[in-house]
């Protein structure tokens, strides 16, 4: 298994999580409105799962070309919160040959400080010429 270079993000923060809130489209009270959050027994407000998503998707776009990815999928399993500072981990585990082309099977985290997951997923891109 070939590790690939983590990316590290900053601290997640509320202003953060509005204006995602507002480029996303998504303003369900439950990533903004802490009162809400807390009412609704979270505690106060989460981050979008989208939003963790795309930390992995741009960690995706610095591994490899954008051009060449074939697949990429993942599994949330636990929520995040303003405060967290996450980092997105892969490995390449396999390499296939498929419609013609050279392709790398990997998987990715996403995980915080403390070492929990939040996100797990998997992805194929089509192997960079050397």
């Amino acid at each position: 298994m070939e590790p690939l270079q983590p990316l590290e993000k900053p601290a997640i923060t509320h202003t953060q999580l509005v204006r995602y809130a507002g480029a996303s489209g998504d303003f369900n009270p439950i990533h903004t409105v802490v009162p809400v959050g807390e009412k609704a027994g979270l505690g106060g407000v989460i981050a979008h799962g989208m939003l963790v998503m795309g930390f992995a998707g741009q960690a995706l776009a610095q591994w490899f070309p954008r051009r060449n990815l074939r697949r990429f999928k993942v599994r949330f399993s636990k929520m995040t919160r303003p405060g967290e500072q996450l980092t997105v981990y892969g490995q390449i585990t396999e390499e296939v040959e498929q419609n013609g082309e050279l392709r790398l099977i990997g998987e990715l985290t996403v995980k915080n400080a403390e070492d929990e997951i939040k996100l797990s997923g998997q992805f194929v891109v089509c192997k960079p010429e050397q």
